[in-house]
C-alpha cells in the first residue's frame, strides 16, 4: 500500500475535512501543486480554485476554496481557508451572472477599495466557473 498524506481543510469556524489521502492538488498562489507523502515542507498562499483529492489513484472529491494558506509537511497538508463548497454544488448560471455583475462593478468603481473588492470577487467568480468546467471535463477556459 502506498504511503498516505493527512489532509486537513480548516475554516475559522470548523475543521471541514480530516482524512488520509494518496494525493491532494492545491491551487497555489504560484500555480497548482500536488502533495504526496514525503513532500518537502513549505507554506504557500492558496488562490481561489478547486482542491482535488485523490484516493486509490482516482479523484474522489473536488472542493472549491476562496483562497487562504497551506502548510505542508512530509506527513500532512493543512489548508486554512475562509470559505469552501463542493464543486458539484456550484452553479454555472450563478457563476456566469456573478462574473457579469462583478465586471460591471469593476467598471463602475470610483475608489481603489471598490476596485480591489470588485477585482477580488471577480477572480473568485471566474475560478468557480473554471472549477465547474474542469470537473465536467470541459476544455473551456474562463
Amino acid at each position: 500500500m502506498a504511503e498516505m498524506v493527512e489532509f486537513e481543510l480548516v475554516t475559522p469556524e470548523e475543521v471541514l475535512v480530516t482524512q488520509l489521502v494518496d494525493m491532494v492538488v492545491v491551487p497555489g498562489g504560484d500555480g497548482d501543486y500536488g502533495v504526496l507523502a514525503g513532500h518537502v515542507p513549505m507554506i504557500t498562499t492558496v488562490r481561489p480554485g478547486a482542491i482535488t483529492i485523490y484516493e486509490d489513484s482516482r479523484v474522489t472529491d473536488r472542493i472549491f476554496v476562496t483562497g487562504g494558506f497551506a502548510e505542508v509537511t512530509g506527513e500532512r497538508i493543512t489548508v486554512l481557508i475562509e470559505k469552501a463548497v463542493k464543486v458539484d454544488r456550484l452553479d454555472r448560471a450563478t457563476a456566469e451572472q456573478d462574473i457579469k455583475n462583478f465586471t460591471e462593478d469593476l467598471e463602475d468603481a470610483k475608489t481603489d477599495d471598490e476596485r480591489d473588492q470588485a477585482t477580488s470577487q471577480l477572480e473568485i467568480a471566474k475560478a468557480q466557473l473554471q472549477a465547474i468546467f474542469d470537473a465536467a471535463g470541459s476544455h473551456e477556459t474562463v
